[in-house]
């Protein structure tokens, strides 16, 4: 994603497919009540899934189109949000995370 920032909690990733490979977005832990270090990138250790179900269930959403998506880990729901990653912000606001403008 090229000079898009995106904020989404904890239990969100995104992912791209393209060239037949999934790539996971980098993100940042910016806030964290845990009193210890925590391995963004151990699914199944903070969700109980692994890397493999996520991949595969984000082919089953998406039909294995190119683009970006979505996974809720925590709760196992997972969404293909088109080409652009402006998508993956009108996906996140249709689920009711983050606004428009964050002055509202």
């Amino acid at each position: 994603m090229t000079d898009i920032t995106i904020y989404t909690p904890d239990c969100y990733r995104i992912f791209e497919y393209r060239d037949a490979k999934w790539f996971l977005k980098a993100s940042k832990l910016f806030y964290s009540k845990l009193p210890f270090a925590v391995n963004l990138n151990d699914f199944e250790l903070l969700y109980g899934i692994t890397k493999q179900q996520v991949a595969i269930e984000l082919f089953r959403i998406g039909g294995g189109k190119p683009g970006y998506y979505l996974a809720n880990l925590r709760g196992k729901r997972f969404y293909y949000c088109g080409n652009a990653p402006e998508n993956v912000k009108a996906k996140l606001q249709e689920l009711g995370i983050g606004r428009k403008d964050p002055m509202d």
